[in-house]
């Protein structure tokens, strides 16, 4: 069984990306988004303004969390051979009713890929506004950079 990593979160948190479970190359980083060809970092920092991609794993949590912005994953724990979503297997998803004492200001939740955005009605119905977004993952080439970017745009607004 595979666990995957605590919230990054903050008591001013208001928007919290999720991913769907950690690759193999995050596994073994214990960093989330470490696979090197995954946009997420990229995407983001674009998005915020912010070089996150340039920066170490610290300073880079440190920057998101500044602009009010979570991570964390829907699975808490699963099993799973490589990287693929579409592997994962005895599937536990994260205690997301305990986000409301840790981050009491969280309004917006949005999905990095639409294996996670499958929790988007749950979330939903929970109060969030829920959005969907394309995957960051090196797996989903159907869209180019710009393609996603204007789609992660919509974290901000």
């Amino acid at each position: 069984m595979l666990r995957g990593f605590p919230p990054v979160v903050a008591a001013d948190t208001h928007t919290l990306i999720l991913g769907s479970f950690p690759g193999e190359a995050s596994l073994a980083a214990t960093q989330y988004y470490a696979h090197p060809r995954n946009q997420f970092w990229r995407l983001l920092g674009t998005v915020l303004d912010e070089p996150l991609a340039d920066l170490g794993y610290e300073e880079r949590l440190r920057r998101v969390l500044a602009h009010g912005i979570g991570v964390w994953d829907v699975l808490a724990a699963c099993t799973r051979e490589g990287s693929l979503d579409a592997a994962i297997r005895n599937a536990s998803p994260n205690d997301f009713a305990s986000l409301r004492e840790h981050a009491p200001k969280l309004a917006k939740v949005c999905f990095n890929g639409k294996t996670a955005g499958r929790f988007a009605p749950v979330i939903g119905a929970a109060g969030y506004v829920t959005l969907v977004l394309p995957s960051s993952s090196p797996a989903n080439a159907m869209l180019s950079f710009d393609q996603k970017l204007r789609l992660w745009r919509d974290i901000l607004t």
